[in-house]
């Protein structure tokens, strides 16, 4: 199973950063559900800005939390070179 590591664009222009395995599904989810992150809920309506695939969920995990650590302009870097 795939695992994916993605950023969203919150509408105050905040970025959000997770993983899951289906992005589309766990878009939705921020957009209009209850499962959306408690961060996501308070900042609707998000829009994917950027993912990339991982092996497996430790992966993923690892990728997610070196994404979090940059700083918003490394963050901004990064989704430019996509």
């Amino acid at each position: 199973m795939s695992y994916f590591v993605y950023i969203l664009e919150c509408s105050d222009k905040s970025l959000y950063t997770g993983i899951t395995t289906d992005v589309k599904k766990r878009l939705d989810e921020h957009n209009t559900s209850e499962k959306g992150a408690k961060y996501t809920k308070a900042r609707r309506p998000v829009k994917l800005i950027y993912f990339e695939e991982s092996q497996d969920r430790s992966s993923a995990s690892k990728r997610e939390y070196e994404i979090k650590k940059l700083s918003r302009s490394k963050k901004l870097q990064l989704i430019q070179g996509y």
